[in-house]
């Protein structure tokens, strides 16, 4: 990886059968950050689904970052980063947030939503997409489960 970055992807998907009541409030509790295995840059992630539980499943690591997904660019000890929303779902985000600068031994918390409609039913499906991502090495393995030094809070309504 060019860039000294550690990041960590939370994917969180349900059904309108998460929607409401017990089980709303069982999707709401799962988390948006976990302790990480190792405090190198690397890419990170896990995903965590209404259909298997919710239970957290991580992925391959990887050493390089989606550039269709997130740009990186470094200056001068600043990291600007800025998160692309890819998704062709609603809702549409016309209007997106400027790059978060971050300086050494800081991070940000990114979170975006999105529904679709399931071309075999017709049902909605949900998921919310948390980018976590430091600059730097990270000593403290649970850092993405703290307070972020930045948060961009693009999540919406979805009906």
């Amino acid at each position: 990886m060019d860039l000294d970055v550690v990041v960590l992807w939370v994917r969180t998907g349900w059904t309108k059968a998460s929607r409401g009541g017990r089980e709303a409030a069982r999707r709401n509790a799962v988390p948006e950050a976990f302790a990480l295995p190792h405090g190198r840059a690397a890419v990170h992630e896990v995903v965590q689904v209404e259909w298997r539980g919710f239970e957290p499943e991580w992925r391959e690591e990887r050493d390089s970052i989606d550039p269709i997904s997130l740009s990186l660019r470094e200056e001068d000890d600043v990291l600007a980063v800025q998160l692309h929303d890819t998704m062709l779902a609603p809702p549409r985000r016309v209007v997106r947030p400027s790059p978060v600068r971050l300086g050494r031994g800081e991070w940000v918390r990114w979170q975006v939503n999105h529904r679709w409609t399931r071309p075999r039913d017709g049902g909605w499906n949900y998921e919310l997409t948390t980018l976590n991502l430091a600059y730097g090495a990270v000593a403290d393995l649970k850092l993405f489960m703290g307070t972020p030094t930045r948060f961009v809070d693009e999540r919406a309504a979805l009906r």
